[in-house]
């Protein structure tokens, strides 16, 4: 009777693994131990992946969840963006790229579990860290600590999400798919800056989180004092080596992200992770940490539309995961992973269930082995952590040949099924195919924006200069610093000397464009000093301050400075100098073509246009024309290559910031392909307008379709065959 139990145990087991259907997909109950989440009474070893909704499309998100579907993912992990969600106090917005419920309920239907990373502070390198910049202005707020202010609007959000989802009978509990929820984001970072308020905040935030009764598990990523019953989570590229384990042995091993890439910042380089690189520690992390939750973050990144990217990051994010920024698979990324995520769903019964012991193999070689004894079922897993060598290991009296860093997977401690540096998935390659150059003047059309000078009946007016961020309530990136001087300067030679905190400033003197000079996201601060001709009398002064999103993280973010810091006119052949940094200065929020949203088609009567010969490589330039869809399915881009600084707007959606003039250390931009979602377009006559702020030369824009070389049919998981452990 007992063979028989254990063998219909095991038929089960086998329908799990060859099937491609999704079990254990329904909700129920949700708890955890020491070794894993426990779903339905199962112990699971979950395989996840961050798509974030507002940077796709709900018409990619179909494709997007049916590939990490199909990659062998479980869960899909989102954050929670609370500015696009709350944009005034107690006013919402889940319609469109915002409608969450949207989202997990497709997640749901392809039969997937989901992770809902409230925060609502998220980083993210999303602009303000996912904050509504209306919080500033609360009296007495301080972001992140025992503040009652900033308790009282953080719990709000989080109730209202809670509620939305309970509505919609989305938590597990409720049969929906979400099985884990998290509470603030990498708090420890900054913990220590509040002092005893900060672990007084960690012990409210997971009692609000808890007592909202989700009926399932909380998480806190990087945030070792997460107080029972909130799992203290890994983010990283090697948890398997950094992570101190949970706080309590009664809870289960988490890696929240695993960073697929790194975020891209304009005058950066991509970075580069390898699939073997990925592959090694999240089978290191399953061997030595007994890890049972592996979210890749980002497993899609997509693209920061509008203003949403925070200071200096590029529009494309994380376009190295294993679905690129268009949704494509990154071969081998993509496939390598998929057969890892099958040779670990081959033995994870015994993961999760065996006794698990350390063997030295040599200096630098190990085997993690998880022994069943009652059943007699074994896993292995024999790692080199030599970087540079080969090694030949006895393991049960048999060699083992492994190549340098890498970890083979032994589901019955004899035949290994996978390693993690040998790749079997073929590479592709991105092919961009050029459709249309928009290389006519007559196609195109200009106008110029207004230079703001001071004026005594300027709304705004200082006897200093203001933080930039205060003043635009985040409106605009843009913010005229203005102010009127008799020239009664001693000086042949006048040098404008501007100081200033970030991130862009461009000078007009009298109307004359003069230069400009920029931070970067190391170094936001930055000295601009331009030669400038004074007339005799009356001078304007005219500073554009530009904000390339707002921080996104640290202490006291509603305490950060942006803008000008110090403003003086030096003499060049002297040493005198004059200090404007005190005196009258009038302010205008935004660029008129900004407020008169000419971007959009029913508004671009309100700006004179005419035809751009001879006129464009001028500084704050709109430029317009129309262009018919291309033809199939194929993602759409245009190279803005080159333009030089600005925005896009496809019929009215601005498809982000464009920077192209600012190289990297090789000379070349940080990126020139700015995606154009399909839903976005119309058949024909779509509108194109671009801000330029800079010069830039549209007549060299070009449209495009992105493709991919060839996508091998890499190895599903059913078809890696089971092994008997009879």
């Amino acid at each position: 009777m007992e063979r028989q139990r254990w063998l219909r145990f095991w038929v089960m087991v086998v329908v799990v693994l060859i099937t491609d259907e999704g079990a254990f997909v329904t909700g129920g109950n949700v708890t955890y131990d020491g070794r894993s989440l426990i779903i339905n009474g199962q112990r699971r070893i979950l395989f996840s992946g961050s798509i974030h909704y507002p940077r796709s499309t709900p018409e990619m998100w179909p494709s997007l969840i049916g590939k990490a579907k199909e990659g062998g993912l479980d869960v899909i992990q989102t954050y929670v963006f609370w500015n696009l969600h709350e944009p005034q106090p107690g006013q919402y917005d889940f319609s469109g790229r915002y409608d969450l419920v949207k989202f997990i309920k497709e997640i749901q239907a392809q039969g997937l579990y989901a992770c809902l990373r409230i925060g609502p502070f998220i980083e993210s390198e999303w602009t303000y860290g996912g904050f509504p910049f209306w919080l500033h202005d609360v009296p007495g707020i301080v972001y992140r600590t025992d503040n009652e202010p900033f308790k009282f609007y953080m719990q709000n959000f989080t109730t209202k999400i809670v509620n939305l989802m309970k509505s919609e009978g989305l938590y597990a509990s409720q049969g929906g798919p979400i099985i884990l929820s998290q509470v603030e984001n990498e708090y420890q970072n900054v913990e220590a800056a509040f002092h005893e308020k900060g672990p007084a905040y960690v012990r409210w935030a997971a009692k609000m989180a808890v007592d909202l009764q989700t009926g399932v598990p909380w998480v806190m990523c990087k945030q070792t004092d997460a107080p029972d019953p909130v799992v203290n989570t890994c983010n990283g590229m090697q948890c398997g080596r950094t992570f101190g384990g949970p706080n309590s042995p009664n809870k289960p091993s988490m890696w929240t992200e695993n960073w697929t890439s790194f975020y891209q910042v304009y005058g950066g380089e991509p970075y580069i992770r390898s699939a073997e690189d990925i592959a090694f520690h999240v089978a290191l992390f399953i061997a030595r940490m007994n890890g049972s939750y592996v979210n890749y973050y980002m497993y899609h990144g997509g693209t920061n539309f509008g203003r949403t990217s925070s200071a200096y990051v590029i529009t494309g994010y994380y376009d190295q995961a294993p679905l690129d920024e268009y949704g494509l698979l990154r071969q081998p990324k993509w496939g390598h992973l998929k057969q890892l995520h099958a040779a670990v769903r081959n033995c994870s019964t015994t993961l999760l269930q065996g006794v698990r012991t350390n063997i030295s193999l040599g200096q630098l070689q190990e085997a993690y082995v998880f022994q069943e004894e009652s059943a007699g079922r074994c896993v292995a897993f024999l790692i080199n952590n030599d970087e540079k060598v080969n090694a030949t290991v006895q393991f049960r009296n048999i060699s083992y040949y492994l190549r340098p860093k890498s970890i083979s997977i032994l589901p019955d401690c004899g035949k290994v099924i996978f390693n993690t540096a040998k790749v079997n998935t073929s590479y592709n390659k991105r092919i961009t195919r050029t459709v249309q150059i928009f290389d006519s003047v007559d196609r195109w059309e200009g106008s110029k924006d207004i230079i703001q000078n001071f004026e005594p009946t300027i709304s705004l007016q200082s006897d200093t200069l203001l933080e930039h961020m205060n003043v635009t309530k985040d409106k605009s990136d843009y913010l005229w610093y203005t102010m009127r001087f008799q020239h009664n300067i001693s000086c042949t030679e006048p040098i404008l000397h501007v100081e200033s905190l970030g991130h862009v400033t461009h000078a007009f003197v009298n109307g004359i464009y003069t230069g400009n000079a920029h931070g970067s996201h190391d170094t936001k601060q930055f000295i601009m000093e331009n030669p400038i001709v004074l007339n005799n009398g009356s001078n304007n002064i005219s500073l554009l301050s530009v904000m390339v999103g707002l921080p996104d993280s640290g202490a006291f973010l509603e305490s950060k400075f942006a803008g000008l810091r110090r403003v003086e006119i030096h003499c060049n052949e002297t040493d005198q100098f004059y200090n404007f940094t005190s005196y009258a200065w009038g302010y205008q929020v935004g660029l008129l073509g900004q407020k008169l949203q000419i971007y959009r088609e029913e508004n671009l009567d309100d700006f004179e246009w005419s035809n751009i010969e001879g006129s464009f490589n001028k500084p704050l330039t709109w430029y317009k024309t129309y262009f018919d869809a291309p033809m199939g399915n194929d993602p759409v881009t245009f190279n803005l290559s080159s333009m030089a600084k600005g925005e896009a707007w496809i019929n009215g959606q601005s498809i982000g910031r464009y920077w192209v003039s600012f190289l990297t250390s090789k000379g070349k931009p940080s990126q020139t392909m700015y995606h154009v979602p399909r839903s976005f377009l119309k058949d024909s006559e779509n509108l194109l307008v671009l801000f330029e702020e800079v010069g830039g030369n549209p007549l060299h824009i070009t449209l495009n379709t992105v493709s991919l070389s060839h996508v091998s049919e890499s190895t599903s998981y059913h078809q890696i065959p089971y092994i008997s452990f009879e």
